[in-house]
């Protein structure tokens, strides 16, 4: 379950995984979203375009790869796998699109 806060009247409302889809593969705590409610009920939660997320696991890149587009799985603090180029490492952080779910930068 997701408790999210209204931040002008300090209502709290809870969805579940179920309800939030993909969403829940880019919330992290004091994240600003949209909450959409049906009937005063929250239905869905609009995400913002772009989610910054540190990465927690990433495999050395190979020496040499650099001039090439060579890609690498890492893993980000929701737990979401994402292809990177070989040169992000585990404790940085990435810009991903919540749209498609892709590495867009390092911030």
């Amino acid at each position: 379950l997701f408790t999210f806060m209204d931040t002008e009247n300090f209502e709290q409302h809870v969805l579940s995984a179920e309800h939030l889809g993909d969403a829940v593969n880019y919330l992290t705590d004091g994240l600003t979203v949209e909450l959409l409610t049906y009937q005063g009920e929250p239905i869905e939660v609009e995400m913002p375009t772009t989610v910054d997320l540190p990465v927690t696991k990433a495999e050395a890149g190979i020496a040499g790869d650099t001039a090439t587009s060579a890609m690498k799985q890492v893993t980000v603090q929701t737990g979401l796998k994402v292809m990177v180029p070989l040169f992000v490492n585990e404790g940085e952080t990435i810009r991903i699109d919540t749209r498609t779910g892709q590495y867009l930068t390092r911030v």
